[in-house]
């Protein structure tokens, strides 16, 4: 059995990054009825009184593994249905109300189709410069638009741009037409994403969010592919955050500019706001997935079937709120440097080791995060065959005692298990260096 090494390393050499955040929370007041339509082109511009919500509600939603357990039951009143509230680089579960409830997604549908069409910038099968002709049927797209024509050309970036921004149905259709063939090829995939996230309450009919039967998700999946996006693409947030920008219509008419305007009122109403999707229909009501960051703690909150386009705001707005004042991010940036483990029997001696990633624990109780330590268990020595990624050790974090998650330390490179060619070589190597 090999020797396991044990290395306690006191976090007070390693001050964790937290600071204090004491939040305030909106008035309870009396909603007005709405002045816009049930059923709006969608994500009108409304005023900028923000109420807040009714009652609380107490949910013990599951920790997210290697993170604090979330806040019993949290003082934050809401009037939506259904609400979630996420932090960003954990995945925890802060609080939620009815999270799993299956309800119309309206245009927050556009964070999976934003996820594809960065899916395909990533992997180099589209670019921001190439250029989108825009068919029939994207032209022929109600609900929210820009008005793009039959024919009429723009580029990807300003197709993003429509999406992200004037939420547009026409802009979404083009460039799912333009990455899968068709608006058919493309939900099969935005199906299959979201099959690949956990996304379980979920499926698409359509790329944009309009009212059609099953096309459905729910309030945890909305934080589940919004996560996704926001972490895997952060360049998402130079589109989320523009408030106001035109566009240039060039047809057959001639050229003539259209202006778009965020329908994400957050990003001027919410200090730390920076995203990332709207909805509104007469099914599915008013939604919103709220992004916002502060001390490098960055929420997501998903607010759903909201009776009227204040609320969804005030909800959000009270979520990030409530959030911001209890969590605390610890993120080792420095762990512990790691040696080169000796090989028994390999072509190398010794094979170079890597952690698997950076830790992060997010805490919503208080605790005093200078507290953490850290224990890292390796082999004194391996035997080869040693393969590139397997895993080699792993380094412990504990507070008061209890393990609070890990990361594994991996094989750099691999060593094949050495042959008698090899030690000859090497005998006659050492032979001819005396």
């Amino acid at each position: 059995m090999h020797t396991i090494l044990s290395i306690f390393i006191s976090l007070s050499l390693l001050s964790p990054t937290f600071t204090p955040i004491t939040a305030s929370f909106p008035v309870l007041t009396e909603n007005e009825t709405p002045t816009e339509s049930d059923n709006p082109s969608p994500d009108a511009a409304p005023d900028t009184s923000m109420p807040d919500a009714s009652t609380p509600d107490a949910s013990t939603p599951d920790a997210a593994p290697g993170a604090s357990a979330p806040v019993a039951s949290a003082p934050v009143a809401l009037s939506a249905p259904s609400a979630l509230l996420m932090e960003a680089s954990t995945g925890t579960i802060i609080y939620e109300k009815d999270a799993h409830s299956i309800l119309h997604p309206a245009s927050i549908t556009k964070i999976m189709t934003l996820i594809l069409i960065f899916d395909a910038l990533d992997a180099q099968k589209i670019a921001l410069d190439d250029v989108v002709t825009v068919s029939e049927h994207a032209a022929s797209m109600g609900g929210s638009q820009v008005f793009l024509e039959q024919g009429e050309t723009q580029t990807v970036d300003t197709m993003i741009k429509c999406i992200s921004v004037a939420s547009a149905n026409d802009a979404c259709v083009a460039m799912a037409e333009f990455i899968a063939g068709s608006e058919d090829a493309f939900v099969a995939q935005m199906n299959e994403r979201a099959a690949g996230l956990g996304m379980k309450d979920t499926n698409f009919v359509n790329c944009c969010g309009l009212d059609v039967d099953n096309h459905m998700t729910s309030a945890y999946d909305v934080a589940l592919m919004s996560r996704e996006l926001i972490t895997k693409y952060p360049q998402i947030h130079n589109y989320s955050t523009i408030w106001m920008e035109n566009i240039t219509h060039v047809t057959k008419k001639g050229s003539s500019e259209f202006g778009l305007t965020n329908t994400n009122k957050l990003i001027k109403q919410y200090a730390y706001a920076n995203g990332l999707k709207t909805g509104s229909t007469g099914l599915a009501k008013y939604c919103v997935s709220a992004t916002a960051v502060k001390d490098d703690i960055e929420l997501i909150a998903v607010i759903m079937a909201a009776p009227d386009y204040k609320v969804r705001f005030a909800d959000a707005s009270a979520l990030l709120d409530y959030g911001f004042s209890v969590c605390r991010l610890y993120q080792d940036t420095t762990p512990p440097a790691l040696p080169e483990l000796p090989v028994r029997g390999g072509t190398d001696k010794k094979v170079h080791l890597s952690y698997e990633g950076n830790f992060s624990f997010l805490d919503t109780a208080g605790n005093d995060l200078s507290l953490i330590e850290r224990n890292l268990s390796l082999p004194e020595e391996t035997e080869a065959p040693v393969t590139q990624g397997k895993e080699a050790g792993t380094l412990h974090y504990t507070l008061n005692g209890k393990e609070i998650g890990s990361i594994r330390v991996l094989y750099d490179t691999s060593i094949p298990k050495a042959t008698y060619h090899d030690y000859f070589h090497e005998t006659l190597t050492y032979f001819f260096s005396l």
